[in-house]
């Protein structure tokens, strides 16, 4: 499915030359009559799945609205934008929650996932047309996308307006509230009209449907709704965790067990649009092969997190109290020690740090591999880069030579299932079903195979174990939320999650002071305050509508 793309960027150029220029289609591009038919659906549909990736050509930078959600990790206790502070400032403004209604990071958040509404529902437009043939499958797939789309946007910006095929002639529409129900429904037609499996890899089915159904409920709090569709999927569907907690992040694992929905991508060689062009800068500033370009750094508090007690269970109140040990300062070329205290071993699968093994690539020197340390810390970001044992996960392109991985981003694996159920779980009381979700996930952590340790240096000591009970409801959620945190650092979650559990501005003000004590000399910014749990309607998109659109109360 992914080379299929390619296909559909280039079917435009095939139009016979001895017809008059007027009647000649721009190249790129597909006439009615080519899509007349059921193959002229599947391009189209294949059209909207290429969209997942938050990138269409007319964009002025393809990472400000990438399908991984990195930089809202950057808004969140995970990570810093890194690199320098002056390259790409407009992110560096949303990190330190100076966030302005014209900022083009918000703006191109709002164009992606509205562009990949519109191609769904060019998908639904087709289809209506044809007659005789069953394009049911290819319906349901369409508004799938069309609720994976309305979601992201749904629960960044809260107030926006529901496009449906009607009105593709005239989109503008206004933002009068949320738009949870047409979402539901759209993932309910989709579980009704689609088959339990599907041919090609990467293409939704009836039981990721319910699985992003379920994940919708739990947004707005509908738990025993989610706990339902949740344990249907669990007890009755395709999914199992992998093995290895490291196969979620490689090639080689990549549409295994555990992958409930991801973004198919690919590196064909070269400037490949169909790589993680998103993610482009996110690689090491100046690690293995050259990479570019230093940003997605994570932060001391979420290398902190991973500290474990001496039962090797996390420090649930206390993890911030005391810091890994990191080479903040230090040259590459300088003595340190490297932490010796107890750690979970996802900790090196998520974060690089100083002379631990980084990807199979050998020993991290640390300093030398991250950009400006004084700007974004002393770590760097593992799971989004590629692995030395597949060297075809990499190609460059772009100006700067920017690394473009080929890893698949998985929008929902089954891990996430687990403790998305775990949560709805507790909230209905029922602990020991919880207990037993978020312990299949810490069994696999212990029971994975640890990063190597480097010769001549003392190994970490890793050391996880699974929670013997929940003792109490309110315990039970702090168990549930840190994990999510282990198992789901650095994968664009932290930011929403924080959202939707209330706790944002309590979160981010205590981080702030505390991470500007471990990084010397950065300053993280400004007071979270309650309008940073919704963003801003972009100010471009109001005025383009005339004033159909309105702000979000919050940043009138």
């Amino acid at each position: 499915m992914k080379k299929i793309i390619n296909v559909f960027l280039l079917l435009g150029m095939l139009f016979s030359c001895n017809k008059e220029f007027t009647e000649i289609a721009p190249k790129g591009s597909l006439n009615s009559d080519a899509l007349a038919n059921e193959n002229g659906v599947e391009l189209l549909l294949v059209g909207a799945y290429s969209m997942l990736d938050g990138f269409r050509f007319g964009l002025s930078q393809d990472y400000r609205s990438s399908g991984d959600n990195w930089w809202f990790d950057v808004v969140s206790d995970d990570a810093h934008k890194g690199a320098t502070n002056g390259d790409q400032n407009e992110l560096y403004l949303l990190e330190h929650f100076d966030w302005a209604t014209n900022n083009p990071y918000i703006r191109d958040e709002w164009i992606g996932p509205f562009a990949g509404v519109n191609r769904a529902n060019a998908v639904l437009d087709q289809a209506a047309k044809i007659e005789d043939v069953d394009l049911t499958r290819q319906i349901a797939e369409a508004r799938f996308l069309r609720g994976h789309f309305n979601f992201e946007l749904q629960r960044t910006f809260r107030n926006i307006p529901f496009i449906g095929v009607e009105d593709l002639s005239d989109p503008n529409k206004p933002n009068d509230g949320p738009i949870w129900e047409t979402i539901e429904d759209d993932f309910q037609f989709a579980i009704d009209n689609l088959p339990n499996s599907q041919n090609q890899v990467g293409r939704a089915n009836a039981w990721t449907a319910k699985t992003y159904l379920a994940k919708v409920y739990l947004y707005q709090s509908k738990f025993l709704e989610a706990v339902e569709v949740f344990q249907d999927v669990i007890t009755n569907g395709p999914y199992a965790l992998n093995p290895e907690y490291v196969d979620n992040f490689t090639i080689a694992g990549e549409n295994g067990p555990e992958a409930v929905f991801s973004i198919q991508f690919l590196n064909d060689g070269g400037d490949s649009y169909n790589g993680n062009r998103g993610g482009a800068l996110n690689h090491p500033g100046g690690g293995p092969l050259g990479t570019c370009c230093g940003f997605f750094q994570p932060s001391q508090d979420l290398v902190n997190a991973f500290q474990t007690d001496g039962s090797g269970l996390p420090l649930l109140e206390t993890w911030n109290q005391t810091d890994v040990a990191n080479d903040m300062g230090i040259a590459s070329n300088e003595p340190f020690e490297v932490h010796t205290g107890p750690l979970d071993p996802r900790l090196d699968y998520t974060v690089g740090r100083r002379d631990i093994d980084f990807n199979g690539f050998g020993r991290n020197p640390g300093f030398d591999w991250v950009r400006v340390q004084a700007a974004g810390g002393p770590y760097i970001s593992a799971k989004n880069t590629y692995r030395a044992s597949e060297p075809d996960a990499r190609s460059t392109g772009g100006a700067w030579g920017q690394d473009r991985s080929g890893i698949n981003y998985n929008v929902i694996r089954y891990a996430d299932v687990l403790l998305m159920a775990a949560e709805a779980l507790v909230e209905t009381g029922d602990l020991e079903t919880a207990l037993d979700y978020v312990n299949r996930i810490r069994e696999r952590a212990k029971n994975s195979t640890p990063v190597p340790g480097i010769e001549g240096i003392t190994p970490t000591n890793y050391v996880v174990e699974p929670y013997t009970t929940f003792p109490s409801q309110d315990f039970a959620r702090s168990a549930v939320r840190f994990e999510r945190r282990l198992e789901l650092g650095m994968e664009g979650h932290r930011y929403f999650d924080l959202v939707r559990w209330g706790i944002l501005e309590e979160t981010m003000n205590t981080y702030f002071p505390n991470e500007e004590r471990t990084i010397p000399g950065i300053d993280l910014g400004l007071e979270v305050l309650p309008k940073h749990n919704v963003f801003p309607i972009p100010l471009e998109a109001i005025d383009l509508s005339n004033g159909v659109l309105i702000q979000n109360p919050e940043w009138q």
